[in-house]
Parts: structure tokens; sequence; C-alpha cells
């Protein structure tokens, strides 16, 4: 069934276009995002944004927009939409008579007589955008002319006129080249037609964001206009706009946009689209690969990495891309793994997804464990070993290190299990902080993390005797015995009036905190559980009563008197809910792996249901994607990031296991 597709009535109505957003990449960290009619509604939002490496290589708006203005008989028709103070101005989005998200986004205008296409094209691991504009239907001679608007600033920040920008535009074949400030790299912008350039600069102000707005966050910023392209169109002609960081030759433009498009694929069924939203995370840049967490605000994170790696890479219709999972895991071994902690990465939970990400590739790999653990049981130990004897910044400096065990962040205590207290700070990933202080602490023992470090123990320790690691093994080998019996004494709350589950954390003295979080739920769904099968039912009927929505597991149940169900507001509004309550659809991934592990194909039904349930979902927020969370309340409106690689890895795993129950 076909589900990428819009209502053609509603693309006039800003309340439903704008509340939907494009994406397009080039897989080498550049990309394009704004709303369905081009309407910037974030400061993230813009047709170039590129990594800027003299910048530090942070992403960087270079083209916030290209106004297009069809003229006839001297009278002017603007086709583009800026939000003003109080105001939408011009207002192109009425022209609007279609849009299509595949092979590539395409907006049709009707402005009385005619009928213009636009079609956006980001080339692959180039730094091009492409924009062909074709008249389809004209009734007399037309203009089109082409204004666009520099921002020349970090994704994070807005601009301001100022008299330090360069206005001017230096003509080259088929355009001109801009460079607002040094050390920005040109752009260059050039046309395969012959065009009049118009130099006219001038700043227009007060471009506002409403998205920004309504975060809290400052929603105005200035942009800069060059001058504008002026050119006649005939009925049937196609014209390319080319906006890139380098100088192309004009003529060619029309054969890279014809064989760029010819490798694009129709994505308006369901999965096709998640499997393409997969690949946007992957990054390809000087012949190395990594992985982003998200747009438009994230980059790579070595927790977002290890979660959702195999769900990326491992599950691709056309084969598993087992070259780039292996890629992505040797790199953060080499460039990143110092004393056991991925970069200055405290958080206790990230270096045990690690071992989440090996377990998925296992099957994939060529060597199987023999190969996993000749390729990482080196890392492996080493995050164990600084587990166990006990990390943090001994010198205050941010540097990771060994350290005296009682000022360690991140601990094994004496009875086997996992300490993590810092004060200040939040280290597992309820991370988020409001006045420079945690709104989820969680200090002490975490249940996610104890199931993440058993899950670790067990399965480095099955290779260590696999491979014949003796040292390792005389370690090792009575730990899981001491840490399963202690994270049931430890967690397990039996005397409860719903019925029992695990604490979510455990403090100073034993004192147990007993909100109902999805955490536990991860010590029934790795592949070593610390749990016997009654003690994961229990689990798994309490997270299903208090916490399952169809959009993924709330963080908080709704009886708790903390409760945030609405994730909106400024910042700290926005903090305060997003651990209280707010859904993450990448639990679902471990919700459903929990119920086959329990019901086995019972369990198809609903795990089908889940997962058919976002069909309907992807046509809004983030198109064609899957975002980085949801309200707690119905009817679950999406929030974060508008493409989100955890969730969008979780509901393809889900998806094939499924398949593999299936058959």
């Amino acid at each position: 069934m076909a589900i990428l597709q819009f209502n053609k009535q509603a693309l006039g109505n800003l309340e439903y276009s704008l509340q939907r957003e494009m994406l397009s990449t080039n897989r080498a960290g550049g990309y394009m995002n704004t709303t369905i009619v081009c309407c910037n509604t974030r400061k993230y939002h813009g047709l170039m944004v590129c990594p800027v490496e003299q910048l530090g290589g942070e992403d960087y708006v270079l083209l916030s927009s290209l106004d297009e203005t069809v003229i006839q008989h001297g009278q002017e028709f603007n086709l583009a939409i800026h939000r003003f103070p109080g105001m939408y101005e011009p207002r192109g989005h009425k022209y609007i008579v279609d849009f299509s998200y595949t092979p590539t986004p395409t907006i049709i205008y009707r402005v009385g007589g005619v009928l213009l296409k636009k079609e956006m094209l980001w080339v692959h691991t180039a730094e091009q955008l492409l924009i062909r504009y074709t008249l389809l239907e004209a009734r007399s001679a037309t203009k089109l002319r082409l204004r666009p608007f520099l921002a020349f600033r970090s994704r994070h920040g807005l601009s301001t006129a100022n008299a330090e920008a360069d206005g001017k535009s230096y003509p080259i074949p088929g355009g001109v080249k801009s460079q607002l400030y040094p050390r920005f790299p040109w752009l260059h912008m050039q046309l395969d037609k012959e065009a009049r350039f118009v130099a006219a600069p001038d700043w227009y102000h007060n471009f506002e964001y409403l998205e920004e707005e309504r975060r809290g966050y400052p929603f105005r910023e200035d942009l800069l206009t060059t001058g504008y392209f002026e050119m006649d169109i005939a009925t049937g002609e196609s014209v390319i706009f080319s906006g890139s960081t380098s100088e192309v030759r004009p003529e060619a433009l029309a054969s890279i946009f014809n064989e760029e498009i010819a490798r694009r694929t129709m994505k308006t069924e369901f999965l096709p689209a998640l499997y393409h939203s997969a690949r946007q995370f992957l990054i390809i840049k000087e012949n190395r690969t990594s992985l982003t967490a998200g747009y438009p605000w994230y980059n790579a994170r070595s927790r977002e990495t290890f979660m959702s790696l195999a769900g990326i890479t491992l599950t691709q219709p056309q084969g598993p891309m087992v070259d780039a999972c292996v890629e992505i895991l040797d790199y953060h071994v080499l460039y990143r793994l110092r004393d056991g902690i991925f970069g200055t990465h405290f958080a206790a939970d990230t270096q045990l997804w690690f071992f989440y990400a090996l377990q998925q590739l296992e099957s994939f790999i060529g060597g199987g464990r023999g190969e996993i653990w000749a390729r990482y049981g080196r890392a492996m130990k080493e995050i164990l070993y600084a587990y166990r004897d006990g990390v943090g910044d001994p010198n205050g400096d941010g540097a990771v290190g060994y350290m005296n065990r009682r000022e360690a962040f991140i601990r094994m205590a004496e009875n086997g299990l996992i300490w993590a207290d810092r004060p200040g700070r939040a280290l597992t990933w309820m991370n988020t902080m409001n006045d420079g202080r945690p709104v989820t602490q969680r200090p002490g023992f975490a249940v996610e993390v104890n199931a993440l470090w058993y899950n670790a123990v067990c399965y480095a320790l099955e290779l260590a005797q696999e491979a014949g690691d003796d040292l390792f093994v005389r370690d090792w080998v009575e730990l899981p015995e001491r840490i399963k019996d202690n994270f049931r004494a430890t967690f397990w709350l039996e005397q409860m009036p719903q019925q029992p589950y695990l604490a979510d954390y455990v403090y100073h003295d034993g004192v147990k905190n007993l909100d109902i979080r999805p955490n536990m739920l991860l010590a029934c769904s790795l592949p070593y559980s610390p749990l016997n099968e009654y003690e994961q039912q229990k689990v798994f009927t309490v997270v299903e009563a208090y916490l399952l929505t169809p959009r993924g597991l709330r963080t908080l149940s709704p009886n708790n008197v903390r409760y945030q169900g609405i994730c909106r507001g400024n910042e700290a509004c926005r903090n305060v809910a997003r651990h209280e309550g707010t859904v993450f659809p990448w639990l679902l991934e471990h919700y459903v792996r929990t119920g086959f592990r329990l019901y086995g194909n019972g369990f198809l039904m609903q795990a089908r249901e889940l997962l058919e349930g976002f069909e309907e979902d992807v046509l809004n927020y983030g198109i064609g994607s899957v975002p980085e969370a949801y309200d707690g309340d119905a009817p679950h409106e999406a929030c974060g990031a508008i493409s989100y690689a955890p969730s969008v890895a979780a509901l393809l795993m889900v998806n094939r296991m499924i398949g593999e129950r299936e058959k």
C-alpha cells in the first residue's frame, strides 16, 4: 500500500504543510531540510547545510532559501513563502497544487496559465544541490527569476545584518560565486541556461522560525541576498540551478541531474521509506564511514551509534552492510577508545552498548564469534577492566583515566554490580540538565546499566573461553553468578501493589527508587538476562500495563506524580518532560524482543500491529522517517529530532524479528 501520498487540497493550509518536513542528504554530511512548502520554520532548515572542515567540521547553513518568481506580461508572482513578524510574505504556498517526496522532493505550482515543476536533488557524496525547474504549461512568454538568500552561519546559530559580510558576487561560468566571510567555502551558484545576474546586495530582516520560538530559543534572523538570476523559459523547457562548494561545468548539469535521479528509487511504501531513511544516517567522508544520531541537530554520538548500528546497517534489503558496520566499530576502537571509555563520554551505559552491537554483528561477520573476539577482544577487555577497577576524571580536565576506586565515577562494587555517580551529572541515557543540574540523575546502581553489564561480562567470558584466553577467563569466571544473584537482590521489588518489577535505581543504604520506567526491560531483552522467565514475565506485564503506547514506551508511568505527558514549551519544560513521560520508539525493539522471548510466535500479531502503526505516521513531521520521541499523552504527537537513528533502527529490527518468525 502506497503511504507517502499527500493531501493536495491541504497543501495550501499552513497548519498542514508547516508540520511536514522533508530531508535530503548527500551521504557525506550535507543535507537539505525544510518544510514541504519550502518555508523554513527552524534555524536548522536550509537548502544547503554542509560541514565546513576549516571551521571544525561543524555543519553550517550556506544557502538558506531560493525564491522563485514567475513573470508574465510584467506581472510578478513570487512562489516563495517566509515568515516575518505578524505575517507570511510572500504567500507562494497558495500556488502549490502538488507535492511528492519520491523519487526526489518535487513541488508543482500553478499560477494562472503557468504550471511549473520544481525538483530538488542532493548529489550523493558531493556538496552540490540541484534544483530543476520545468515549465509544463504557459499561455504566453514567461520569465523565471531566482533570488538566493545566504546565511553562512552555524546551524545552531542565527545571522544578523552586519558590515563584515561580503555582499559581492563574483562571475563564474554560468553564474556567480559568493563567500560572505573568510574561512568559509565559496558557494558557487550556476545555471545550465544563459541567464542575467542582477547584482543587488541587500539584507532582508527578521525572518522568523516558529519552531524555535515554540522551543524557547531566539527565532529571528537576517539573511543576505547578493542579487538575482533572471531568464526566459519556454513551455517544455527545463532549467537547472546548481548550488555547490565547487565550481562545475554548466553544460554538465543536465547529465548530472539525470544520472542522480536514475539512481533514486520510489519510496512510497512504508518499509522502503524506512530503509532509505536508515541509509541517510550513514556519512561517508574522507574514506571513513560514520553514523549520525539524527537530523537536523545531532552529530555522531557513540551511544546512539552502538544502539542503532545493527538496525541501520544489517537489515538492508539489498544485503547486510557488514563492511560499513565493521568500519564504524573499528574506528571507535582505534580512535575513540581510551582507558575503557569512548572519547570523554562518561555515561555508564555507552561503553556497554558496544557489546550489544557486537552481538548483533556476530552472525553476519565471516568468522562469527571467533572473528568477533579476534577483532574486538582487546577492546572488550579494556572496557570491562576499566569498569571493574574504576574510571573517572582524575585530573579534573575531562581526560579519562583510572583512579582511586572511591573517587571513580563508574566502578564495580563488592557485589559485582556497577555503581555510577557524579555529583551534578547524569551518567545514564536519561541525562537532560536544567540550570546545571540533572533532571533525572539516577545515581548509584542503575537497572539498565547493570543489565548491560551482566550481558557484556557473560558475552566476553564465553568468547574468551572459546578462544582459549585462559588468563581473562580466570579473572572473570566467577563474576556472572555474583552479578546475577546480586542483581535480583538489589533491584527486585516483590511486595508491590501492582505486581513485582525492578527498581529503577538503588542508591546509598540500599534505598530503592520505585519509579516504573522502561529501563528495567533491558534486563529481559538482552541476549544474557539476569532474570528467570517468571521474573521476565512480571517485568514485561508491568511495562505493558503502564508504559506501552502505539509509538513506543513512556519513560515514566502516568500514575507517577512527576509524569509529564506533553513535551512542549521552552528548553527547561521540555527537559523536564523528556524523561518523565515522553515516549521513545527505540525502546520498542526491546519490548518486542522480550515478547518473542516469552511468548514465541504467539506475540507475532502484537508485534505486527506495533510496526504497522507507524505507517500512518511517516507522512507527518519528518516525512519518510521516524522521529526521536512522542508525547506521552494521546494522540502522541511527534517531538524531538525529525529523523532519529535509534528510532528507525528499532523498527527495522522489529521488522527483521517478525520476518524471522514468519519463515
